[in-house]
């Protein structure tokens, strides 16, 4: 994937689904969500007008048409993250963990108990605190250095071995400023409508980082192969608006210096067996938000039977009764004829062969993930209107997980990492029931122990 830099020429407005209006400002200055900047590209693909791409197959409600007039279905991307570029190394900075603090060890962690819980199916443990409380707030965004030494994984370069953290306010301002209402259908001013907006100000030397693919196999240039995306960028760079009011960015190519993506990578083996059951020990730490819709019973639109799941803080392929892993090991070649099963609208069976289960969970303040959507004649959109409102799971949140062998854990790893079982170069897994093409659902493997445990 391409490791894209954006730089705003002024001020950023990133909105959620909450009213804006009176008193309430519109939450405009918060961190952009993935959605948003995947929109941003697939937008300036659309104005960049071009010639020869491949045009994907449209579908509405499992009704699929042999007219392809969809483009850039290729296009996925990761992000945004902050990225500091100060000094030749630029670092990347990911949202904190949410069982740790700034000593950058877990200080949350699940309690044995061997009494009757009162949590709701499937977690069977509470998570509890090993130190006093305090009303001291933690830094919310670590570098890749500062994950490696949280997991424990290997150092990849002397820049990630320096654990760094950062506050909101090291790297960004709130702007505050009023506006006035727009007649849409007039273009001019609507009378007596005023509001007050904050907006997003990024301190200099900082970035939004994205990594950014979009391969098109129905084209080919000569310099920049069947990625559209750097031809897009077309080497110099671009122009991208991002967000609400069309702000405007820069977005240029960062050269990876070894392939690698600039994320933490996560543990694929080594993880910890507990003395008392003997199981080993996985926790699955989102590095990006991630959605997980609610999903009633029935008869799926490929035809395959549909279980009925809650969906909200747990995760689709996890049963809601018994908290049992539903993924399944499979290798590329499978994968890929999944994927062509679901293009073309056929389904296919599944066979968990993970032998693992989520025990217990720290998830933190859903994310309103909604947007509006422009009249489109060709998708059967005659108006626009607010799309629907998903609630994602926030970044930092974590799954603990119970695994009954050490093959079974590594197993897991390799299907929630988002590398996969990859050297990092590639993103694998994207763990979002919704949206992962927007890079929703990234997320890394570590250990635990239970609380009152030893320590490594």
């Amino acid at each position: 994937m391409n490791r894209i830099l954006l730089e705003p020429i002024d001020v950023l407005f990133f909105r959620d689904g909450r009213p804006m209006g009176g008193s309430s400002s519109g939450h405009g200055a918060a961190w952009p969500l993935p959605s948003v900047i995947n929109h941003a590209f697939h937008a300036a693909l659309h104005r960049a007008d071009l010639q020869g791409v491949h045009e994907h197959r449209r579908g509405c409600s499992g009704d699929y048409s042999d007219t392809r007039d969809r483009k850039f279905g290729s296009l996925v991307t990761a992000g945004p993250f902050p990225v500091c570029t100060n000094g030749e190394d630029h670092t990347w900075f990911f949202t904190r963990p949410a069982d740790s603090d700034d000593s950058g060890l877990p200080v949350l962690s699940p309690f044995r108990n061997s009494d009757s819980s009162s949590l709701s199916n499937p977690c069977r443990y509470p998570v509890v605190s090993g130190k006093p409380p305090t009303k001291d707030a933690s830094q919310p965004w670590w570098n890749e250095g500062a994950w490696n030494s949280y997991l424990g994984t290997e150092q990849r370069n002397t820049l990630a071995a320096r654990s760094l953290q950062k506050s909101d306010s090291d790297f960004s301002d709130t702007e505050h400023a009023y506006g006035i209402g727009i007649n849409p259908e007039t273009g001019s001013v609507k009378e007596g409508l005023f509001y007050s907006a904050h907006y997003l100000r990024l301190r200099s030397g900082w970035k939004l980082g994205v990594l950014a693919t979009a391969p098109d196999k129905g084209f080919q240039h000569e310099s920049y192969g069947n990625d559209l995306v750097k031809l897009l960028l077309n080497g110099k760079g671009c122009e991208i608006l991002a967000g609400g009011q069309q702000r405007v960015c820069t977005a240029k190519l960062d050269q990876l210096p070894d392939g690698r993506l600039p994320l933490p990578m996560g543990k694929s083996n080594g993880f910890h067996r507990d003395h008392h059951n003997h199981k080993y020990l996985v926790k699955w730490v989102l590095l990006s938000p991630a959605v997980f819709p609610s999903i009633e019973a029935g008869i799926s639109k490929r035809g395959t039977t549909r279980k009925a799941h809650p969906g909200g803080w747990l995760p689709t392929w996890i049963c809601p009764e018994t908290g049992d892993v539903l993924l399944q090991t499979i290798n590329q070649a499978e994968r890929k004829r999944r994927r062509n099963l679901n293009a073309s609208g056929e389904g296919y069976a599944s066979q968990p062969d993970i032998d693992a289960r989520l025990v217990a969970s720290i998830v933190g303040k859903p994310l309103p993930v909604t947007g509006y959507a422009l009249p489109h004649e060709a998708a059967g959109r005659d108006e626009g209107g607010a799309k629907p409102t998903h609630l994602a799971v926030p970044a930092g949140s974590i799954y603990y997980f119970e695994c009954e062998s050490e093959e079974s854990a590594h197993k897991l790893a390799n299907a929630l990492n988002w590398h996969g079982d990859t050297p990092g170069t590639v993103i694998r897994n994207r763990r979002s029931t919704l949206m992962g093409e927007k890079g929703y659902g990234l997320g890394v493997c570590g250990s635990w122990r239970f609380h009152g445990d030893e320590t490594p």
